[in-house]
């Protein structure tokens, strides 16, 4: 065997090496990606059981607290600007921001009516939305564990090669942007 040929199947193995490696790179940003997804279609499930349960219990507030007509405008605007569809992941978390503090307000609300608090409709109504509101929180920390190691895989060396030569980009964070859920609550004894 001549040096060009041992050269030859050096430079052969080599190439199949780097061949390998970047399969196996792509093929791992590819199952990510969908982990992505498929973790934003799960929190997409549970936001569209969300909306469909406020008007439900707007209904059901409005019987007891006829004269909060803005409150009740203001949770349907919210809840129909994050039913619209074409929303990219920020938009909707901005718009779930919105719906979330207008849906506060409609509790507020609803603290003042004492018969209302304790009807049966509404109780369930609550009960369902805080339940649903749970496995939001749930969806959106795996969405979010996902699209970091997704977001790191692109950016770091030498992964981000091969990311850029296929096009993959950084996914968006679910984030909660509501000022009064980062702050620490005030407990008094």
């Amino acid at each position: 065997m001549t040096a060009a040929t041992t050269s030859l199947i050096i430079l052969v193995g080599l190439l199949i090496v780097l061949v390998l490696w970047v399969v196996g790179v792509y093929n791992g940003l590819i199952r990510l990606r969908n982990l992505v997804q498929e973790a934003w279609r799960q929190i997409d499930v549970e936001l569209q059981r969300r909306h469909n349960l406020i008007p439900n219990l707007v209904e059901t507030v409005k019987g007891y607290a006829k004269h909060e007509k803005g409150t009740f405008e203001e949770v349907t605007r919210a809840r129909n600007m994050a039913v619209a569809p074409g929303s990219s992941v920020a938009e909707q978390a901005q718009q779930e921001n919105v719906l979330t503090q207008a849906l506060g307000r409609l509790i507020a609300v609803a603290e003042a009516y004492p018969d209302l608090k304790a009807n049966q409709n509404f109780q369930q109504l609550q009960q369902e939305l805080t339940n649903t509101e749970d496995r939001i929180a749930a969806g959106r920390r795996f969405y979010n564990a996902n699209v970091r190691e997704l977001n790191t895989k692109i950016e770091v060396f030498p992964g981000n090669i091969v990311a850029g030569m296929f096009g993959f980009k950084r996914a968006d964070y679910f984030e909660i942007e509501d000022p009064a859920a980062r702050q620490t609550p005030n407990v008094q004894f």
